[in-house]
């Protein structure tokens, strides 16, 4: 995480100066985990929306929560 808020690398979290975490999902293993991501990467932007809007409705940055 200290990575992408830092913008230690170049990435689309600094070419896009992304800096809040808004929303994730904890898993039992790195496979289901890529499997949800991947599924997440073709959804519509509005459906990505109401899922973050869901579990967090102000959008607050949840790096602190971790």
């Amino acid at each position: 995480m200290w990575q992408h808020k830092s913008h230690y690398f170049p990435s689309f979290t600094s070419r896009y100066h992304v800096t809040r975490l808004v929303y994730y999902e904890v898993h039992d293993d790195m496979e289901h985990a890529i499997e949800k991501e991947k599924r997440l990467k073709f959804w519509r932007r509005a459906w990505k929306d109401a899922l973050i809007d869901e579990m967090n409705p102000k959008w607050n940055d949840l790096y602190e929560t971790l």
